[in-house]
């Protein structure tokens, strides 16, 4: 083997280690998340030196059905972990801090976390597309063949499993902009899961590769085409069915319902305006004068954050998010992506809010806070009825008095 090709190999480990490293970010923090960041960009430009002489042939030779997937997903996974690198870079706060705020930092946040996910997938179909070629030389006997098939299609159903019940669909198509992670799960665990989840799109891209030489095999013995077909068919029953079967029971990870909610709370993240006429369990957040906004070396900063002196009257906040059970009460509609009862409602707009709190008052009798009509929405101060805390309100509650970020 020449040392090119040893050095090849090389690269795409150390490339793989460090995407799944970068990946358990629960287990290395943010630092160490950066920092191996900048070495996953630096080993993917040594690796496309490594490898010049393809973009030198693209446009040479003949595309088989084979070349088309292969350099279709080439590229993606380039544009993927390109935009997951710039982004990542403009939120950076520790290894190119002298980077950050290079893009908006909520469409920087967004794109990060949809193109990481992105780059995990690509990767390892990418790495699948090229395993039978890798094990070409690997003749196992009849029977260990037959265990090993049965075994890597477990593994990859295992990894599909796994892939939908740690929400990431819900990353890679852009409807949630936070990660959800478990920071209590063991740190073997959380690699392990991983190396599965990738293990399945590896799978999917090795029986993509068996399905076409299958069908172009011209020389007996012709291989079976439909063995690869068989298997994927059936790692996917093997995620998919025990997806369908938990999903409406499964806990989603990240929204840990606390154990000391009280059984008659209403759990709701609006304010009253007379919360004396309202027992909903509502507390009193008493007025004060703070800093509104943040200083310029804060990570994740935006623009219009301008730091300034803010006045606020004492006010009433409930205690908890509005839970999904009580906003299908009040609406009759659940829009939430992450589903369970005593989970936090997302996925709604700011109007959306405006109506449940409308909604809300409406239930308890109260007088509406907000007129909605086709010139736009008016907040009636002097009704008693529920609404959204102010932008100020907001950032007052979340401070508690101190000046870390909000």
């Amino acid at each position: 083997m020449k040392a090119r090709q040893i050095l090849k190999y090389i690269v795409d480990i150390l490339m793989m280690l460090a995407l799944l490293c970068l990946m358990a970010y629960q287990v290395t923090g943010e630092k160490l998340h950066e920092w191996i960041g900048i070495g996953m960009t630096v080993i993917l430009i040594v690796h496309h030196i490594l490898n010049i002489r393809w973009y030198g042939a693209l446009f040479k030779g003949k595309y088989n059905a084979y070349r088309i997937i292969s350099t279709v997903t080439n590229t993606l996974l380039l544009a993927a972990i390109a935009l997951t690198a710039f982004c990542g870079m403009s939120m950076s706060s520790h290894a190119v801090p002298f980077l950050y705020g290079m893009a908006d930092m909520v469409f920087a946040r967004t794109v990060h976390l949809a193109m990481s996910f992105w780059s995990f997938i690509l990767m390892g179909f990418h790495l699948g597309l090229h395993l039978p070629m890798i094990t070409a030389k690997v003749k196992p006997s009849k029977a260990v063949k037959i265990v090993c098939t049965v075994l890597f299609t477990v593994i990859a159903g295992a990894g599909l499993w796994l892939f939908f019940k740690n929400g990431i669909p819900d990353y890679i198509f852009f409807r949630t902009h936070f990660a959800f992670l478990d920071y209590e799960k063991a740190a073997a665990l959380v690699f392990l899961e991983n190396l599965a989840i990738e293990f399945f799109f590896a799978f999917l891209g090795a029986n993509v590769v068996r399905f076409i030489r299958s069908l172009n095999r011209k020389t007996e013995p012709k291989k079976n085409p439909l063995i690869p077909v068989v298997c994927v068919l059936l790692s996917l029953l093997i995620g998919i069915i025990p997806t369908l079967i938990t999903a409406k029971n499964s806990a989603t990870p990240g929204w840990d319902v606390p154990d000391n909610i009280p059984s008659d709370s209403t759990d709701e993240g609006v304010n009253a305006m007379n919360p004396e006429d309202a027992n909903d369990g509502f507390i009193l957040i008493n007025g004060g004068t703070f800093t509104m906004g943040s200083p310029e070396s804060e990570n994740w900063r935006i623009d219009d954050e301008t730091p300034h002196s803010v006045s606020v009257s004492s006010f009433y906040m409930d205690k908890y998010e509005t839970t999904q059970k009580e906003y299908v009460r009040i609406t009759g509609e659940n829009p939430s992506s992450f589903n369970g009862d005593d989970l936090p409602v997302e996925s709604i707009t700011w109007l959306d809010a405006i109506r449940y709190a409308n909604a809300k008052s409406k239930d308890a009798g109260l007088t509406p806070a907000y007129t909605v009509d086709e010139s736009g929405v008016t907040w009636d101060r002097s009704a008693n009825g529920y609404r959204l805390p102010t932008e100020a309100e907001w950032e007052y509650a979340c401070r508690n008095g101190k000046g870390g970020a909000a």
